[in-house]
This record gives C-alpha cells, structure tokens and sequence, in this order.
C-alpha cells in the first residue's frame, strides 16, 4: 500500500460555525480532512482526546502539506474568566503536544479562529487594522490574546507558520442559536418564532458582518499565503467584510428581508461592548477580495436555516 499523498488538514471545533465551514471548504479543495469528537465540558479528557488524534494526525502528515485549523471555542464576551482560564489551559497544553511532534522538515501551517471584537475592544482609532495595538477589555479578549501569544511562541520555537485570524461577526446557517451571541441570527429566530429579541447594545453601535462561507473561503487563501512565508513567520490577518453597519441599519435591512415586522427591545448592559468597531485590513489584500456575501443575502441564507430548525423542532445547537 502506498502512502498518502496531497494535503491533508484537521479542523478542531468541526461542530462550530466557523469550523463546519472550513472542513467543507477544505474537502471541495481536494484536502484530506480530519475532525474530532472532543468532551470541552471536562479539561483533562479534551486533552486525552486531542492528544490521540493529534499523534493520528502526525502519523499522517510526514511528508505532506497541513493545516491544523483550531475553530474551537465556546467562549463569548460574557462568559465567566474561570470558564474561559479551563479554555485557554487546554489550548496551551494541546500546544505543549503539538511542539513535540513537530519536525524540521513540516510543511505546516497553524490557523488561530481568534476574535477581533475581542482584541480590539479597547483600542482606539476604529477602524482597527492588523497595525492597531490590542487592548481587551474583558476576560474574553484576554483569553484570546493569551492564545494567540502561545501560538506565536510555538511558532518560532518550532519553524511552523501561524496564522492569527481575527474574525469580525461571523454568521451564517448552522450557528449555534443557545448561546448569547450573534445578534444576526438571533434576529433571525425572532422573526420565526415572533418573539421580541432584546437588544443590548445601542442601535448607533457599530459592527462588521462577515457570512460563514466567505470567512471559510478566506481561511483557505491566508493557509495558502502562509505556506509561502519563512518558517516560525506568524501571520495577523483581519477578517472581515469591510462593510460595516449600524445594529439599527442591520434591524432595518432584517425587516426589509423578512417582509414582516420585527420587535426588538433595547435594555441597558453589554459588558464589554463597545460603540464602534469598525475593522479594515492592511495585509493580503487578495484575502478580502473573497467577502463577496452582500448583508441581503446573508440575511436570506440564515434566516432560511433558522426557520427550517424552527419549523422541524430539532435541536437549535448544532455542536461542536
């Protein structure tokens, strides 16, 4: 038997948003995928799991061209930092495993999901590029710069390329509806159940909207760039669709698509959320060309997908 040729990637958090994109973007360019059944609830187990399959995956990558793309992540700005800390300290201890296996000759690239709403919640001078200092101003964003400092250092320990992507508001079908994120699709199941959807944030707050499918198409093309850079090279990539709107633009483009009225309900809080933040990107410029979804269509696409899981009683999160 012959070995395994061609590329060959694995996709950790394949039940997220993010992640079921990229393993289809991935298999529609011909790579070998791989995913994972990962416990998250209990720390020490998710590391007993992902350090088997990633001893499978390094059995299968000699030789070959990777990406081990890390989609994971359950957090969100609201979540308490004790949770977050258990996140974080699987990441760094899969990292720890990862820096083992790694040899002189890996034609590896590591793809950080990271969150620029996060990093760049306290930073000033929207819009926020690559080039902006971060300032998290919550548990959340500091977890994610925790994460992407320890990839960073993996990186240039071990010669492996890194890219950091930081994700504006990703949405799209098949985004979890449980969690207290994405206020998109959270419209969207307002209009299918009628119910009012409590908004937290003032309608003048400023956000950046990116569909899945571009986000997925865009992490393909910042691997392939990578692949190119030196060896150790960490990569900060924004992405985004650089068209961003107002939460009350957004309200009125969801009724004008939905053909039916909206109830919305303003109440004070938003830890953690912040006026404007707007993104623009200063590097691989032929990365953004990909965001091509218009916010209509976008629109259209999840709020298909919701009223569907709606309509056939299933169950509103997918997994991970």
């Amino acid at each position: 038997m012959t070995d395994p040729v061609g590329p060959v990637a694995w996709v950790v958090g394949s039940g997220g948003l993010v992640g079921r994109h990229v393993v289809a973007a991935l298999a529609a360019d011909g790579w070998e995928v791989r995913i994972s059944r990962v416990p998250w609830g209990d720390p020490d187990a998710a590391v007993a799991a992902l350090t088997t399959d990633l001893d499978a995956f390094t059995a299968s990558r000699r030789g070959r061209p990777w990406v081990l793309a890390w989609c994971a992540g359950a957090g969100v700005v609201a979540t308490p930092e004790a949770a977050l800390l258990a996140e974080l300290d699987v990441f760094e201890r899969f990292l720890a495993r990862l820096e083992e296996t790694a040899a002189p000759d890996d034609d590896g690239v590591v793809f950080l999901a990271s969150s620029a709403g996060g990093l760049y919640a306290g930073s000033s001078g929207p819009p926020f590029s690559e080039e902006t200092a971060v300032a998290p101003l919550v548990a959340y964003g500091r977890t994610k710069l925790a994460m992407e400092r320890a990839l960073t250092g993996l990186a240039g320990r071990t010669g492996l390329r890194a890219v950091l992507g930081r994700l504006a508001n990703v949405y799209g079908p098949g985004q979890t509806l449980g969690k207290p994120q994405g206020l998109l699709s959270q419209l969207c199941l307002s209009s299918a159940t009628t119910r009012p959807l409590p908004v937290f944030v003032s309608l003048d707050t400023i956000r950046d909207y990116v569909f899945v499918a571009d986000v997925a198409a865009m992490v393909l093309r910042c691997v392939a760039l990578a692949r190119d850079a030196a060896p150790g090279t960490t990569a900060v990539k924004v992405l985004a669709s650089g068209r961003p709107v107002t939460v009350g633009h957004l309200v009125g483009e969801a009724r004008r698509v939905f053909h039916r009225p909206l109830r919305t309900v303003t109440v004070p809080g938003g830890r953690g959320q912040v006026l404007d933040l707007r993104l623009r990107s200063v590097r691989w410029s032929e990365v953004d060309s990909l965001a091509v979804t218009t916010l209509a269509a976008g629109l259209a696409a999840t709020a298909a997908d919701v009223r569907a899981r709606v309509v056939s009683g299933g169950p509103l999160d997918p997994g991970r």
